[in-house]
């Protein structure tokens, strides 16, 4: 919002230099981005919450200028003369959808004479960023500045029946609006009409068969009040944003409505010429209703220091209050005071916002800068030692975190996703519409961030990601997963100068994830091969489960992905449910001494097929339940021509140790030879 120094000067006659004046309006929240000198003039461009719709004018900043400095607020002086018939003999104006447009005024300026604006009324648009039209619509613009209400000029005898209708569009209806493009209307949307046709989109824009021309000779004067969602669906849907609907959608004073009209009156009046009509058409159905609506409010001081550490005298919280436009409804009385919120505050409605009015303008700066007390040490939330413990973890092999959108690209999700497209999220309101769905997958942000070290030089990645992904549900709210995922690529250990052609592979993958679930005490996990995953590489994919339970996939990213991202190395990624990970049961940590007794080796070589996995081998062991074997490794596998098609060679490396006493040859014999056995049967395996 651009706000002129000299224009805040002809509301409020403060002594405060444009640099002080910045500072001071940022101290109290509205923040001064840059001050720039236009003229003889400065222009201040204010960056504004949208909580704060009130101050989109100059009457709204120099009602905080003056909170600040104490300096009396001058409205502009209203010259107003009404003369010739009443507006009612006229026109008249009918509103049948109070739920769109609560208040709707119109008056008649007869014998305006269209041309040019004046030169100061020129400069001062301009100096806004605003251009000159004619001098009635830049009286209209002129005012909104000025006052915050957005107002709308039409030709009255281009308007069938000289009257107003306010009205929801008919489905199907179309208008040409101002701007020469010809819109189709829902019954969503407000039109004011005429006696046959629309002729303005309500709080949007004019249409272009009733604006003013060089031959119009009578106004027609609109200022009404619109209800700020139904301005910002219709603005929304048709794309369409104006200065006007900028404010409506925001939320403006119903009660300035009148004031606005008349100011802008008057200025047609006196620079276009004319006779304004007596008396405003003011069709305001449920005055009473949005008048009772504004309940008195409490202010405490004991709340105020409460909340803000800070002390303040009543009549100095009543001065501040006062200034700000709220009506202090009982008499200052101890400790206690009574304000009502003035209708241009939407924002306000509890005692808090009271104490943050009266914070705010007293001085934030005041407040002290102290930790807040507490009577315990607190708890983590639920989960968060296990999601701490597995940072810790990953971060100590290799890997780093990464934090992406949870807002994708529909295409780029569904391609590293097995999610139905009826269980997608799609966001009404997108930021970004390329980015238009909520993530069902972690993998996405995850490849758009090795893209990007790719790009800048970086070949050698390790990231992994904890975050949320989410799912239609039953319920009214969304199903969200916690997951976790992994990538990794490039050089095993690029500092190792020795083994610099060592590149990642599935299994460095597989070793972090081992890490990780190893040190949640969670029981082994299980790697089963998969050609279900559309994104994994055949052959080279594989569901991890653990405890009999699926928790995700690991393998290489399919050579249709990676074409897509133009990776030219192998990456390598896994995604874990990492919520029931975190809910899994764990393993009771126990302790156990340190052996006592000597561990005996023996190595075992067999020609066996090649699809027999190690895991196969591995569980045949374990069946046997030979309380005296504590580890089996494999450490070398061995394919050659001159082996047998459909076999290779595996070595293992079988470890036996007692807890009582040192184990004979008889006894190691014994179990190893039982172990050949059942390899051999369950097999066919060959001892090499």
């Amino acid at each position: 919002m651009k706000i002129s120094y000299n224009w805040l000067k002809e509301f409020v006659d403060h002594n405060l230099p444009v640099r002080e004046l910045a500072a001071e309006l940022t101290m109290v929240g509205l923040a001064v981005d840059a001050v720039e000198m236009v003229g003889n003039d400065y222009i201040l461009e204010i960056d504004l919450t949208s909580n704060r719709p009130d101050c989109l004018s100059h009457l709204g900043v120099a009602r905080e200028v003056s909170a600040i400095t104490g300096c009396s607020l001058k409205m502009p002086v209203i010259d107003l003369k009404e003369k010739g018939m009443p507006t009612t003999d006229i026109t008249s104006v009918e509103i049948t959808a109070p739920e769109f447009c609560p208040r709707y005024t119109a008056r008649v300026i007869k014998g305006v004479r269209i041309g040019p604006s004046p030169a100061w009324l020129v400069a001062r648009l301009e100096s806004m960023g605003q251009r000159s039209v004619n001098n009635v619509a830049d009286i209209t613009n002129y005012v909104m500045l000025e006052m915050g209400q957005p107002l709308h000029a039409f030709d009255l005898h281009h308007l069938k029946g000289e009257r107003i209708v306010v009205r929801r569009a008919s489905p199907g209806e179309r208008i040409t609006t101002l701007d020469g493009e010809e819109r189709e209307l829902t019954e969503a949307m407000l039109v004011i009409a005429d006696a046959e046709r629309p002729v303005a989109l309500g709080g949007i824009k004019g249409g272009e068969d009733s604006g003013i021309t060089g031959s119009t000779v009578d106004v027609l004067l609109e200022a009404a009040y619109f209800t700020p969602l139904q301005i910002r669906q219709t603005s929304k849907a048709l794309a369409l944003s104006t200065e006007a609907s900028y404010r409506f959608e925001r939320g403006t004073d119903p009660e300035l409505v009148s004031l606005a009209s008349d100011r802008a009156a008057a200025l047609i009046a006196g620079i276009a010429g004319g006779e304004v009509s007596k008396c405003l058409v003011d069709v305001y159905p449920h005055r009473k209703q949005l008048r009772d609506a504004r309940k008195p409010i409490n202010f405490r001081r004991a709340r105020y220091t409460e909340l803000t550490g800070l002390e303040v005298a009543l009549p100095e919280a009543e001065r501040i209050l006062r200034a700000l436009g709220f009506e202090i409804e009982a008499e200052v009385a101890g400790d206690l005071l009574s304000a009502k919120a003035p209708t241009w505050r939407i924002d306000i409605s509890i005692e808090e916002d009271l104490i943050e009015e009266v914070a705010r303008i007293a001085g934030y700066e005041h407040v002290a800068t102290t930790l807040p007390g507490s009577a315990g040490a607190g708890n983590y939330l639920d989960g968060e030692s296990g999601r701490r413990a597995a940072r810790r973890t990953l971060a100590a092999v290799g890997y780093n975190e990464a934090i992406s959108f949870s807002f994708v690209n529909v295409e780029t999700d569904a391609a590293l996703s097995d999610a139905e497209d009826e269980d997608r999220l799609l966001l009404f309101n997108p930021i970004d519409e390329t980015q238009s769905h909520m993530r069902t997958t972690l993998l996405g942000g995850l490849l758009q961030a090795l893209e990007r070290n790719f790009n800048h030089g970086n070949r050698n990645v390790r990231l992994f990601e904890i975050g949320k992904c989410f799912r239609k549900s039953d319920g009214e709210r969304p199903l969200e997963l916690e997951r976790l995922a992994l990538v990794a690529t490039g050089a095993r250990n690029e500092s190792d100068w020795l083994a610099a052609n060592a590149r990642l592979d599935f299994y460095d993958v597989k070793g972090a994830i081992d890490a990780l679930i190893d040190n949640l005490n969670l029981p082994a996990a299980n790697y089963a091969a998969t050609e279900k995953s559309g994104y994994l590489h055949p052959g080279r994919a594989a569901v991890i489960s653990i405890g009999g339970r699926d928790v995700g996939l690991i393998g290489q990213v399919h050579p249709r992905i990676a074409t897509q991202y133009k990776f030219k190395q192998p990456v390598f990624i896994a995604e874990l449910d990492f919520g029931d990970i975190l809910t899994a049961q764990k393993i009771e940590p126990r302790y156990q001494p340190l052996p006592k007794f000597p561990t005996v080796v023996r190595d075992l070589a067999l020609l066996i097929d090649t699809g027999v996995t190690f895991a196969a081998i591995e569980s045949e062991i374990a069946a046997l339940s030979i309380a005296e074997l504590v580890n089996v490794m494999l450490f070398d596998i061995y394919t050659g021509k001159e082996l047998p098609d459909g076999k290779h060679s595996i070595a293992l490396s079988l470890r036996y140790r007692s807890l009582d006493r040192t184990l004979t040859d008889e006894e190691i014999n014994a179990a190893h030879g039982r172990i050949v056995k059942r390899l051999i049967e369950t097999f066919g395996a060959e001892l090499r």
